[in-house]
């Protein structure tokens, strides 16, 4: 496999370090258009892998055709939120930035598969998906680990149990109108309702949608990236591994849920292929009420794409 990262900053830069410390590629390139950055970087990590015991080769440039056969990109270009900035303001440059990356990715690697980090996330994934021309399932986003991360996280520090036993799901588009579903959480089997009160599975809830801000105020110079680039691993490692995991990804609906012709966080089976499945649950009232909330915004948003 060769795996291509583009985008150098932390997000960027810390996945391509997971990469080649789970060796998930023979090749790993890392990509930017500030000059010395990638290739610096890339060195830096190449130099570990005797201590790491990695074989997985990785090297830096500012043009795309040393991706040239990427059987994998990550595309993390694009400006990152600063405080006060919700994820929606950075919509009009990044789809410039995202719509350059894949135009330059698929000139190279014509038969890969993307998947997009950079935010606005659900918009991104489609401005990928219209200027790359791959099938659907050849491109998604990274966005619903995360959110599911954060509320597995908050969980276990409301309880105090271990985050391994905590099953959850957060539905819809990555951003303050995110769906999560308390109703089908578990912890050890045990659904959270039966272990915490409905006014502390409201914060939780709440806290999980202003997830990304709450770390965006604290480093007031950036964004998250370690839990950010750990979810795109799990994504990485089920393409590559063909494992076949069952994850809440930002996929292309046609139909589900009553959607058609946009993209938004619904779980799915990640493997070889892509996207292989997606899966509907079944809401109640007030979770559908919520996701068509959802889906309405990123709706919006995607109208404003213009491609």
């Amino acid at each position: 496999m060769k795996i291509t990262v583009v985008g150098a900053g932390n997000v960027g830069a810390t996945t391509a370090q997971r990469i080649v410390d789970r060796e998930l590629a023979n090749e790993c390139v890392l990509v930017d258009i500030v000059e010395g950055l990638p290739q610096g970087k890339a060195l830096d990590m190449w130099e570990s892998t005797p201590v790491e015991g990695s074989d997985c080769l990785i090297t830096g440039s500012n043009t795309y055709d040393a991706t040239a056969d990427s059987d994998l990109v990550v595309i993390t270009a694009g400006l990152a939120r600063r405080p006060g900035m919700s994820r929606d303001d950075l919509l009009a440059k990044n789809v410039q930035i995202v719509k350059s990356v894949t135009e330059e990715v698929v000139k190279y690697s014509p038969n890969t598969m993307i998947i997009v980090v950079s935010n606005p996330l659900d918009a991104m994934v489609y401005t990928a998906y219209k200027t790359s021309g791959l099938p659907t399932e050849r491109v998604f986003g990274m966005a619903g680990i995360l959110d599911t991360a954060r509320y597995r996280s908050f969980i276990a520090l409301e309880l105090g149990v271990s985050t391994k036993d905590i099953q959850a799901l957060v539905l819809g588009g990555h951003g303050d109108t995110m769906v999560p579903l308390p109703r089908i959480t578990t912890v050890g089997g045990i659904p959270l309702p039966e272990l915490v009160s409905q006014e502390r599975i409201d914060a939780i809830v709440e806290r999980t949608r202003k997830g990304g801000g709450e770390i965006v105020g604290l480093l007031k110079t950036g964004s998250a990236y370690y839990a950010t680039s750990a979810a795109v691993l799990e994504m990485v490692e089920s393409v590559v591994r063909d494992k076949k995991r069952i994850l809440p990804c930002a996929a292309y609906l046609n139909g589900e849920y009553g959607y058609n012709d946009m993209y938004m966080g619904v779980p799915v089976m990640i493997g070889r292929n892509g996207v292989e499945k997606v899966y509907e649950v079944e809401l109640d009232a007030d979770e559908k009420a919520a996701l068509d909330n959802s889906a309405k915004h990123v709706r919006e948003l995607i109208g404003k794409v213009n491609l």
